[in-house]
């Protein structure tokens, strides 16, 4: 189970940094090692947060941070194959760039590139985290058995380093960006020497080489020529930036496919004011060696761009995916706390960001819904404004649909001065949420410092309000439709389970994490006098109102039935109203009548899965018992019974099929696993017993049917 088992020391203080530092340097071996066993071109070691919500990127190995930036932070909910290693505790293999498309298209987009793909979990006493290798795509498209043992015990070495940090009060915190490590090529980071530098200078062209986060860490005399620049105005510099015609994301792709793809990449660019040249990209674990030749044919002109310095930059490649990645996540966020929280992980990162406020509009109020970066005393005197505030600028922007920005405290102050000093921040945008001309709310980004605004952050800012609004109007209507289904769920199952003496209850309902969170399973407790009781549950098929409404019925039909007493009489009488009624639903049943003065347990079942018994000595079997038809199917069915002794310490687990069901599993499997559990759960607690059982089905997976569980453990009659 994903939440429990959770060691001593996670939140402990380092008690010793020497001792820390030699964790962490073990730790850091252990992965580099893992990815040079594997032949891996990148690997990357995400952990846990402390709420298990989340993974984070920890360290990265083959790649700069800043190519990690869409998926520094991953829900473990969320659809990609760190994720999925995590959640189902198995390695996730991507052998092709199609295959990733077709699975995980969240991640395609944020890895455009050929390329191989392996994610395993990293567990032990309990799952810390999962392992992220990439290959170039000429390997095999395929794993060998050896291989995935390797990767596999490169896992379980990492775990255990994992342990020994833990146990000593030392775990990595989590971080938003990464820890890079460098790739070790066995040679000496030095320029070439004297002989290989005289053959580089007599070859035609210019050649240089860049290091895996795009610096100039060599030129030739060639390159200097055909770039137009000495080498000490380039080296250490990235071409984007210190060669004003190569300041395109175009360029910047593809200097990032070298790098991630490890296969060469040729693009051609023109060095102004005409002359074209050919750049052949070279990459290795170590860096990309760069061949610069005239471009053989030149290609049609092209209107130039006057690269003044006031002339707005083109987007970064890295910021372009960053934004594609967090459009794709806004279609499937569903909550509005989802939509918080991506916002949070993904716009934040992206433009650099220290602050955020996230209001929607309520009954003619602004509500903060979410934020980051605020103190709560700054946002209680927030919240609430009208719509038309002149407090702050969200009034204006809401009414305008304009956004507003204020790069410098002093703007913001001129106009809203109460409102700068209560934000406490220095830079500002006030983004208007619109959804077909109705304000939903308002997205603030806001800085510790100043903050210039370019016309492409403006831009880009403008069109991803857009986007967050739609997301967000979406999920206000989800999380609705979310509390009008759990009220009604709520109202449909027992307030509490009755209290009778000399036995001890505890019922759990999870409904399905697809759908409108309701469904048609149900549960019981009914006393019969003071010597017995019945205990009911019950499954209508689907999980949506139509579902739940019958489930009432049912239910109710059980409980005004039960006091004809014999659980075949109660099943007939509930069967014929059903058939009456014309339910197109299937709903299967188990009755249990607990006769406390005869000392009797008497079960009948409607195509019901079999319940679990716990013997007082701890003997603990299925119960063998010949089940009836569904109800509801034909009027006249017969339900047969089977009598077993009740005896003081028996215990008795009845559950619905989403408890035992999941795809390409054994039903008879799943049921014996269960039995297991229960026979080596402690009973003490039955609330516990009950969280051991649906451990598996905790929030982490995708459910889709709901569950129901009773458990009665029988003390004796007093």
């Amino acid at each position: 189970m994903l939440r429990e088992a959770r060691l001593p020391g996670w939140r402990r203080q380092v008690t010793s940094a020497d001792a820390g530092a030699a964790d962490a340097e073990a730790l850091d071996a252990a992965f580099a090692d893992a990815v040079r066993r594997t032949g891996a071109a990148i690997g990357g070691l995400y952990l846990l947060t402390p709420d298990e919500e989340q993974l984070f990127l920890d360290v990265l190995y083959g790649a700069p941070a800043e190519f990690a930036a869409p998926w520094v932070r991953v829900p473990v909910v969320s659809p990609a194959p760190v994720a999925d290693a995590v959640r189902e505790d198995r390695m996730v293999w991507v052998a092709t760039q199609e295959e990733m498309a077709r699975r995980y298209p969240r991640t395609a987009l944020a890895l455009p590139y050929p390329l191989a793909l392996a994610a395993a979990p990293v567990s032990g006493v309990r799952r810390w985290g999962a392992l992220l290798l990439m290959w170039p795509a000429t390997r095999p498209p395929y794993m060998t058995e050896r291989e995935r043992g390797h990767v596999m015990s490169s896992c379980g070495r990492l775990a255990r380093l994992i342990e020994e940090a833990v146990a000593h009060g030392r775990f990595p915190a989590p971080r938003d960006v990464p820890r890079t490590l460098p790739a070790e090529t066995g040679r000496q980071a030095a320029g070439p020497p004297p002989a290989a530098a005289d053959f580089i200078e007599r070859l035609p062209g210019g050649s240089c080489a860049l290091d895996l986060e795009g610096h100039f860490t060599y030129l030739s005399a060639g390159a200097c020529v055909l770039l137009g620049r000495d080498a000490g105005e380039l080296l250490g510099t990235l071409p984007w930036q210190s060669l004003r015609w190569l300041d395109d994301p175009t360029y910047e792709d593809r200097y990032r496919a070298a790098v991630i793809s490890r296969e060469p990449v040729v693009f051609t660019a023109c060095r102004p004011p005409d002359r074209w040249l050919d750049f052949h990209l070279y990459p290795d674990a170590s860096g990309i060696s760069v061949r610069i030749v005239p471009s053989g044919t030149q290609p049609p002109p092209a209107p130039t761009h006057p690269h003044s310095t006031d002339t707005a930059a083109p987007a970064r490649a890295g910021r372009l995916y960053q934004l594609i990645h967090l459009a794709a996540g806004l279609t499937e966020v569903v909550g509005v706390q989802d939509v918080i929280n991506l916002v949070a992980d993904q716009i934040m990162t992206a433009f650099g960001a220290q602050g955020l406020v996230l209001s929607t509009a309520d009954a003619g109020r602004l509500r903060i819904t979410g934020y980051r970066g605020y103190d709560a005393s700054p946002m209680a005197r927030l919240d609430g404004l009208p719509l038309d505030t002149t407090f702050t600028p969200a009034g204006q922007v809401l009414s305008s649909g304009i956004p507003a920005f204020f790069s410098h405290h002093e703007e913001m102050r001129r106009i809203y001065p109460e409102a700068s000093l209560i934000s406490g921040k220095e830079a500002w945008a006030f983004l208007p949420l619109i959804v077909s001309g109705r304000p939903v709310g308002c997205c603030i980004l806001s800085y510790d410092r100043p903050h210039e605004f370019t016309a492409e952050e403006r831009a880009v800012l403008t069109s991803l309000a857009g986007l967050v609004g739609q997301a967000l109007d979406r999920a206000r209507l989800y999380d609705t439709k979310h509390d009008l289904a759990h009220s009604l769920q709520q109202a449909l199952l027992p307030p509490a389970l009755p209290a009778v003496p000399g036995l001890r209850t505890a019922a759990r309902y999870l409904p399905a994490t697809r759908g409108m969170d309701i469904g048609g399973d149900f549960y019981d407790l009914i006393r019969l006098g003071d010597t017995a009781v019945a205990a009911v549950i019950g499954d209508v098929q689907g999980h949506d109102a139509a579902a739940a409404a019958l489930m009432g019925q049912v239910r109710t039909a059980v409980h005004a039935h039960s006091a004809l007493g014999a659980p075949d009489r109660v099943l007939s009488a509930t069967n014929r109203l059903l058939t009456d009624l014309g339910a197109d639903l299937f709903t299967s049943c188990l009755y249990a009548h607990l006769d406390f003065a005869a000392g009797s347990l008497t079960l009948a079942s409607a195509g019901h899965p079999p319940p679990i018994v716990r013997l007082p000595d701890g003997g603990t079997r299925t119960l063998d018992m010949p089940p009836g038809p569904l109800l509801g199917i034909d009027a006249d069915a017969v339900f047969p019974m089977t009598e077993v002794p009740l005896a003081p310490g028996l215990m008795l687990a009845c559950y619905t099929d989403g408890l035992v069901e999941s795809p390409g599993v054994d039903l008879g499997e799943s049921i014996a696993a269960l039995t297991r559990q229960l026979a080596q759960a402690d009973g003490l607690d039955l609330d516990a017993l009950i969280d051991t059982l649906v451990g598996a089905t905790d929030s982490h997976r995708q459910r889709t049917d709901d569950i129901a569980l009773l458990v009665l453990h029988f003390l004796g009659h007093p």
